[in-house]
């Protein structure tokens, strides 16, 4: 199935995959050996390359023992891999959303992120991070799990390869307090450390400037080198991937736009210095 390699829902069924094995403690060889398969095709599955059909994903997780509602899980998104679009509603579908945006952002070369009042989730603090869970409601577990996989998803821009990151970030995400009496302040200190990363640009989009296509909301374009581009929505409760040409095409404009109307570089850096002095004085 050539054809839905490199689609999020492919990658995120190679990363539970990849995940259940790792759970069971059997290595992929091993795996190999009882299915008798060859230890190349478990690889090719597991990193992505290739995409296993639903019965032979139905047997690897029989052979690694996989608990009910995982098995569902995990066979939902095998049973629904080819399909383009990738929507979901409701909570229960995030953890799945969720893993689709780990391995995008692993296996993409470059992001370009529009987050009109908040900073990116590339950008954040485990502290700031942890503050935007906790007032959504979740189960303090829940909080510290995708705080620590948050931290996890940060590598991307600091590993031997990093990837390229754009953040093009709302004027409001500069004042807002997330989170207790510190948290901003030291969010914008690390933002500030991370935008003199060569591989990271870090832009406000400033108030008081008129209609722009950033007004309808938050996205993320990830471009892979292997793949084609796909643009993420995240809401509430519900998020899709949407990796249509047109789009696409759509969505490059909106970011040409919101460029040009973008603070510069120094101007921006400029912009998060004079926050931090302001909060340093209170």
């Amino acid at each position: 199935m050539p054809a839905t390699a490199g689609t999020p829902r492919a990658r995120a069924l190679s990363a539970a995959l990849r995940e259940a094995r790792t759970a069971s403690g059997m290595g992929s060889r091993e795996l190999a050996r009882h299915l008798e398969l060859s230890h190349t095709q478990i690889s090719h599955w597991e990193n992505g390359h290739r995409v296993p059909n639903v019965e032979t994903v139905a047997m690897l997780l029989t052979a690694l023992r996989v608990s009910p509602r995982e098995r569902e899980r995990i066979l939902d998104l095998a049973r629904n891999v080819a399909e383009p679009n990738w929507l979901t509603v409701g909570m229960n579908g995030i953890p799945q959303q969720l893993a689709g945006v780990v391995e995008c952002e692993r296996s993409a070369s470059a992001i370009v992120e529009w987050s009109p009042i908040a900073i990116p989730g590339l950008l954040q603090t485990s502290d700031y991070t942890r503050a935007i869970k906790e007032v959504g409601g979740l189960p303090q577990t829940d909080v510290e799990l995708r705080v620590m996989l948050s931290a996890s998803r940060r590598e991307v821009l600091t590993r031997r390869n990093p990837v390229k990151l754009h953040a093009l970030i709302g004027e409001p995400a500069l004042h807002e307090p997330i989170g207790p009496d510190g948290v901003l302040l030291d969010q914008l200190r690390h933002l500030a450390e991370m935008a003199k990363l060569p591989n990271v640009v870090v832009q406000f989009i400033p108030l008081r400037i008129g209609w722009h296509p950033g007004w309808a909301g938050p996205f993320v374009l990830y471009e892979f080198p292997d793949a084609s581009p796909v643009v993420h929505f995240e809401h509430h409760s519900s998020g899709a991937f949407v990796p249509t040409e047109h789009d696409v095409a759509e969505y490059r404009k909106a970011i040409e736009w919101l460029d040009r109307i973008a603070l510069g570089e120094d101007e921006s850096r400029d912009a998060i210095a004079k926050v931090i002095a302001n909060l340093e004085e209170k």
